[in-house]
């Protein structure tokens, strides 16, 4: 497992549980660092490659999600997402989502721009530790925020797609849902 993998599966496991661990080569295991009884990439090792973190709530995945996560990917090595929980979605949108977390971070993370995905916490600080990204992607219609001191901000553009096909709302007020 290379490095990146070694990382992913971290940020996935929340740190590589023991069992996984022993799974590992020696060559593996040289790269990480344990801290209450899980296993993470070894600072000097994560340095080499930057990661890249967007979020959203992908409920019904389309062709605006993958061509936004194609350019957030475009900004660094490795693309991790961040799949809002039902109750952020329900905040947010004032209704709630169709699909249930789990399932929408599955469907995000098989798509191939995409190292991991995974479902935010209730303390965003936690997930960005968790993660500890270089750049963080804004979608263009998401408002950028506050970083943490070290980390850049991109805002993504507009993707070139046709509007019936590339809006969640417009996708699901169409169907009738």
């Amino acid at each position: 497992m290379d490095p990146h993998a070694l990382y992913l599966l971290s940020v996935k496991e929340n740190g590589i549980p023991q069992a996984a661990y022993d799974k590992l080569s020696r060559g593996e295991k040289v790269l990480l660092d344990g801290r209450d009884g899980r296993y993470y990439l070894k600072a000097s090792e994560r340095a080499k490659f930057s990661v890249v973190l967007t979020g959203g709530a992908f409920d019904v995945l389309h062709i605006g999600h993958v061509l936004t996560l194609s350019e957030a990917k475009k900004l660094g090595d490795v693309l991790v997402v961040i799949v809002a929980t039902d109750e952020t979605v329900q905040k947010r949108k004032g209704k709630k989502p169709i699909h249930e977390a789990s399932y929408r971070a599955a469907m995000v993370f098989a798509l191939k721009p995409v190292g991991v995905a995974i479902v935010g916490g209730a303390d965003f600080l936690a997930t960005f530790a968790r993660v500890k990204p270089d750049v963080v992607a804004f979608g263009y219609d998401q408002k950028p925020f506050p970083l943490p001191d070290g980390c850049k901000s991109a805002h993504l553009e507009s993707v070139k797609a046709d509007p019936a096909l590339a809006k969640t709302s417009r996708i699901i007020r169409d169907l009738g849902i």
